[in-house]
């Protein structure tokens, strides 16, 4: 480990040195969360070709979609910082969200491009192939996102807004801040519900596209390494940069807005405030004031309508449909949480357990069938078309059962082997953050 970094403070004080952390046993009710996150993401993802009625009759007042995407966003909030916490190392940290993250990603892009270029698929976005080492290097940051690539995968983008927070949870660690959520939730909920509406979306891909991937990745690069360096100025200046790189994506390249970008990032940070709550890292009255603010804040910023004035912006607010899909999210989440010591359905939890293959590969299951039932399956009979919907069903939870068998749990394995090796002892604990 760094000399000097954070140590964690999760592991029980006789914890012998050099040890390896021990591995967090798992929580079904967040399973459970994640598969039915997982399941209405697929629902949403299929109405247009099975169920444009429902589309047609439920959209204008909920989306499915951003749904499933927070429930996810709570969830990652909740968990992800304290792994970091809990290994006390951002070296090993990052291996592990390496093969957490990748494997499957690559598995997933690869299958979409074959499918793509063999024509059995929507087709590959327009632009991808444009630039091919562009779209390629913007893709293995994970912020394509934020750099005016279209995915190759549509569900990818959410990725590149969790890759924003794992940046902003690495600098606030090193920095010694890490317990600090409960205020940087804050913080982005205000910039999302006061600045989001006068903030651009695209500006720096537009004018500069190359450029502006080549600089993010290399900054990226030097970022990281910086952090993870002896030297506590060269850390220092890495949490500036990467800091520094997150924020500017987020409030000037997003694609999707900086409303809903700052959203995004606001509600994973008011997660993690809610886990320090409960563990007691956090003074319970001050925090849970500033997440319930937090709610609020993006409910609000949804309904907002983005100036006209605002370079690149979108000129239509989130709208009703996404701030009730983001309420009902927190619902959920905090009903998930009221429950955690109940028994959850096992089908939910195993769901959970390979929600994240389900989450990359569904989309092609969806395609697949839209090519073999036919373009125009929304005149089939609904009987037809439920038959679709099972046969669609049962060919995603195979892959990504096949996917978890095969391709995630040999990757994370390997990382942990790789962190294993690479352990060294501890350094002295830093002073304690101050609570927020």
């Amino acid at each position: 480990m760094v000399a000097g970094m954070p140590t964690n403070t999760l592991t029980p004080p006789d914890t012998k040195t050099g040890a390896p952390p021990a591995r967090a046993p798992r929580m079904s009710w967040l399973d459970a969360l994640r598969g039915l996150a997982a399941m209405v993401v697929v629902f949403e993802h299929s109405l247009d070709v099975l169920l444009p009625e429902v589309r047609r009759t439920a959209s204008p007042w909920f989306d499915f979609g951003r749904y499933g995407v927070f429930v996810f966003f709570l969830v990652s909030g909740y968990v992800v910082p304290f792994s970091l916490e809990r290994r006390g190392s951002v070296r090993q940290f990052w291996v592990g969200r390496f093969f957490r993250l990748y494997p499957a990603w690559l598995v997933s892009a690869v299958l979409a491009l074959a499918l793509g270029f063999a024509g059995l698929s929507y087709g590959l976005p327009g632009g991808l192939t444009d630039r091919p080492w562009a779209s390629t290097l913007a893709h293995l940051t994970m912020l394509q996102d934020l750099l005016g690539v279209p995915n190759v995968v549509n569900v990818f983008w959410t990725l590149s807004y969790e890759m924003v927070f794992y940046l902003l949870v690495t600098a606030m660690f090193v920095a010694g801040v890490h317990r600090s959520s409960a205020r940087v939730a804050l913080g982005f909920g205000v910039g999302a519900a006061i600045l989001g509406v006068a903030l651009p979306s695209g500006l720096l891909a537009s004018r500069w596209p190359g450029g502006t991937i080549l600089a993010a990745a290399l900054i990226l690069a030097a970022g990281l390494a910086a952090m993870v360096s002896r030297q506590r100025a060269v850390r220092r200046t890495g949490v500036a940069v990467v800091a520094v790189l997150a924020l500017t994506l987020l409030v000037l390249d997003s694609r999707i807005g900086a409303i809903e970008s700052l959203c995004i990032i606001a509600t994973m940070f008011a997660g993690t405030a809610i886990r320090g709550i409960q563990d007691g890292r956090l003074r319970l009255w001050p925090a849970a004031a500033m997440v319930a603010v937090v709610a609020l804040l993006t409910l609000a910023a949804g309904m907002r309508t983005p100036t006209t004035w605002a370079l690149h912006a979108n000129p239509n607010p989130l709208g009703r449909d996404w701030s009730i899909a983001v309420a009902a999210a927190w619902l959920t989440f905090l009903g998930g949480l009221a429950l955690r010591y109940r028994p959850m359905p096992r089908f939910l939890v195993w769901l959970g357990l390979v929600s994240y293959s389900v989450y990359l590969l569904h989309p092609l299951v969806v395609q697949a069938i839209w090519h073999a039932a036919g373009p125009d399956t929304w005149q089939l009979p609904v009987a037809v078309r439920a038959a679709w919907g099972a046969a669609l069903l049962a060919a995603v939870l195979v892959a990504a059962a096949l996917a978890h068998r095969y391709v995630e749990r040999p990757a994370q394995n390997l990382g942990r082997r790789l962190t294993a090796r690479r352990r060294s002892a501890p350094a002295p604990a830093a002073p304690q953050p101050a609570r927020s």
